[in-house]
């Protein structure tokens, strides 16, 4: 299995960003997909996920009504679009893949998804 995101870039504050997840090496829909980031000097954490194979959605409380994950089977992508970006979600995002369901508690923890792909760097700035 192998993940590369895209679509990171230079955004103002209130903007719009649309990340990508290339998904390959297997079928998607058998895997549930998380989004997380990392800014500097912070831990990873948890954005979003999209769980097989009802596609459920789940946000973490900090881009809860701005971010929408949605997945395209067809085209074995994942996206994550942001809307009403703020400088605090810069960082570098991560798409991660892992096999299955998750439980509802495990969603977005990073030590449960088994593939990652490169990160893609977002920055919120004026």
């Amino acid at each position: 299995v192998q993940l590369q995101a895209s679509g990171g870039g230079l955004v103002q504050p209130g903007g719009t960003l649309t990340l990508s997840c290339a998904f390959s090496g297997a079928t998607l829909d058998a895997y549930s997909i998380g989004w997380f980031r990392q800014a500097p000097g912070k831990e990873r954490e948890g954005v979003s996920i999209i769980s097989r194979p009802d596609g459920r959605t789940k946000y973490a409380d900090s881009v809860k009504g701005r971010f929408t994950i949605s997945r395209d089977n067809a085209k074995s992508t994942v996206y994550l679009q942001m809307n009403d970006l703020k400088p605090e979600d810069t960082a570098v995002y991560y798409c991660a893949a892992r096999y299955g369901r998750l439980v509802y508690s495990a969603q977005l923890s990073a030590a449960h998804y088994d593939y990652w792909g490169q990160g893609t760097l977002v920055t919120v700035s004026s």
